[in-house]
């Protein structure tokens, strides 16, 4: 098994994946985000995540999305995938294609299952940390997936393999859920979510860092080399700052087609076109996020 799970940390963007008004994938868009990211002192990204609308792409578009993002990163930063799927043959095959292609991590969702088991889970994952040559990220977020994973379940886990020490989590409330963790096993890393809502809480709480979709990056990568410092006041001061704007892009329901709003009135995309269905934005929305925007270029930020 490949241990640079343990180096994982930081700042991992979530990518969206940017599509032409027709719903086709805009690769020069896509390119033109990675290079945001990486302009944007990001650790790693991570793609094809539910931000980057991965259960709308085929097959072709998930490897074409994910080589082409792996070509303009080019080994500057690792690049974690997204290869959940509803039965763990499928996820063998999708991350062991990931893997191919050149992914330096997985993270991957419980299944959903009809009637919730903790055995039917275990198993999952243990088989894949069985099969997998690649670090595996446990993204535990009940509320999309319906599957809870308790304390000790979680630490079960990773006491039977330590490949499964690496959690994206987003169980609210995460901060405690992030002590409770680490109590008990300090080796774990923790990377929080949810919008970056309780970011600077998830570090103080120990999370290593986090992955989210938040469209201005370079924000939570400055409070995490604030934090990382010692310079907590700035860091505090600072997450205060964007606190309304990063509530603001993390509704419920509209987050997906909001922050691609936010990188087109940005430059960073050519439209900000997601794949149906999704929920629509009225105009007074959109008005807030330009106003937001506005006070975020008052900053130095866009």
């Amino acid at each position: 098994m490949n241990n640079s799970s343990k180096n994982m940390s930081g700042v991992y963007n979530i990518m969206p994946t940017p599509f032409n008004e027709d719903e086709t994938v805009d690769l020069e868009s896509l390119k033109s985000v990675t290079e945001f990211m990486l302009s944007s002192g990001v650790h790693g990204v991570t793609v094809l995540g539910v931000l980057g609308e991965a259960h709308k792409l085929t097959d072709s578009e998930r490897d074409i999305v994910l080589g082409t993002v792996l070509d303009v990163v080019n080994g500057q930063i690792p690049v974690c995938v997204g290869t959940s799927h509803a039965s763990t043959y499928g996820c063998i095959s999708i991350s062991k294609k990931a893997i191919d292609l050149g992914a330096a991590s997985v993270m991957i969702t419980p299944p959903k299952l009809m009637r919730p088991s903790d055995a039917a889970v275990r198993d999952h994952y243990l088989t894949l940390a069985s099969t997998l040559e690649a670090p595996i990220v446990i993204q535990d977020h009940p509320s999309s997936t319906g599957v809870y994973m308790s304390t000790e379940f979680l630490l079960a886990l990773a006491d039977s393999e330590s490949s499964l020490s690496n959690i994206k989590l987003e169980d609210e409330p995460s901060p405690k859920k992030v002590s409770d963790l680490l109590q008990h096993n300090t080796e774990m890393k923790i990377f929080g979510g949810l919008g970056g809502i309780m970011f600077l809480e998830e570090l103080r709480h120990g999370a290593v860092g986090t992955m989210t979709g938040f469209a201005f990056p370079n924000v939570l990568v400055r409070i995490y080399d604030k934090f990382n410092n010692g310079d907590l006041e700035d860091a505090e001061e600072l997450f205060n700052r964007y606190c309304p704007l990063i509530s603001f892009e993390n509704q419920k329901y509209i987050n997906l087609p909001l922050r691609k709003q936010a990188y087109y009135r940005r430059g960073i995309i050519a439209s900000p076109t997601a794949r149906k269905p999704h929920a629509p934005i009225d105009q007074m929305t959109l008005d807030e996020l330009d106003k937001l925007l506005r006070w975020a270029d008052t900053q130095g930020e866009n």
